[in-house]
């Protein structure tokens, strides 16, 4: 029986040692993933603001307000 139990303590700690290696490797992707998704939020910003800027010059034109 002691053996059985000594066999669980060891998978345990295994577990506990694999799991804090996937979680700090997590929390390392998870900032690299922020300043990504940042970066893309920008390039998207810019693009739809330039592009509503474009279709309100061209709606200008068209209606001969410049």
């Amino acid at each position: 029986m002691e053996s059985r139990v000594a066999v669980l303590e060891q998978i345990a700690r295994t577990t506990t040692a694999a799991l804090e290696r996937i979680e700090r490797r997590m929390d390392m992707y998870a900032a690299v993933l922020r300043a990504e998704h940042r970066s893309d939020f920008r390039w998207l910003l810019g693009i739809m603001l330039g592009g509503f800027g474009a279709l309100l010059g061209a709606m200008a034109h068209g209606f001969h307000w410049l």
